[in-house]
């Protein structure tokens, strides 16, 4: 279920939680924005903030084969026609976006700051090619840098967006793992790839697997817990 004929629109759209394209997972949650800034293929707005996403975070000073695995999920998840939902950071974030591009698939990128601003600009190249073939979203305002206290917000807009939420190697103390709780208070599922036991980017993602999120290797393991996605 490929998908690339999006055409990406030079303005953001301001879109409230009463519009008819506001995202409907969104309004699920106890804390929903009052609206949220948009900008990208406008014109499948509602396609991709209607149909079923998941999320996939984690590290950024990730490992080769985090990179990897984030990447191969990414395109396992958008080649089987759902939205990979993640944050446009460094390392785990962005290889999970990439995975989806390369699939010709959907992905939206939730950011912490205004929808002009490019960060990080290590990620420069990558964002336009989602606003070529995806979504940037988020609450803050155009002009809004990208200040730290905006993060935990924005982290429950990924999990928000997202039937369920992937970790790829966290540490313990990553914001990743405070996604993974909002995931939890919304009533998401929550999955971890498991890594080496001495891996110190992935302690917290082990730890999940200790708590009892859902163990994943592929795209398979996702559908196990999610059966009706397959439905959709």
């Amino acid at each position: 279920m490929a998908w690339n004929d999006g055409q990406c629109e030079p303005y953001a759209r301001l879109v409230g939680c009463g519009e008819e394209d506001f995202p409907p997972s969104l309004l699920q949650i106890h804390d929903p924005p009052e609206a949220i800034w948009v900008r990208g293929c406008l014109n499948r707005l509602r396609e991709l903030l209607c149909l079923p996403a998941i999320g996939i975070v984690g590290g950024r000073d990730c490992t080769a084969q985090g990179e990897a695995t984030a990447r191969r999920l990414g395109y396992e998840i958008a080649s089987a026609g759902f939205v990979v939902v993640s944050g446009l950071a460094r390392g785990i974030d962005a290889a999970a976006h990439r995975g989806a591009l390369e699939a010709k698939g959907r992905t939206v990128a939730v950011i912490g700051c205004g929808p002009d601003i490019v960060y990080p600009q290590a990620n420069a190249r990558l964002r336009r090619a989602i606003l070529k073939q995806g979504l940037l979203l988020g609450e803050q305002k155009p002009g809004t840098p990208p200040l730290k206290q905006n993060f935990p917000a924005r982290n429950r807009l990924i999990s928000g967006l997202s039937a369920g939420v992937v970790v790829v190697e966290a540490r313990k103390r990553s914001g990743s793992l405070i996604t993974a709780r909002l995931a939890l208070e919304q009533g998401r599922e929550v999955f971890a790839v498991p890594s080496a036991p001495l891996l110190p980017r992935a302690a917290g993602t082990n730890g999940l697997l200790k708590a009892g999120a859902g163990l994943v290797e592929n795209l398979d393991d996702i559908l196990q817990a999610l059966p009706w996605l397959s439905q959709v």
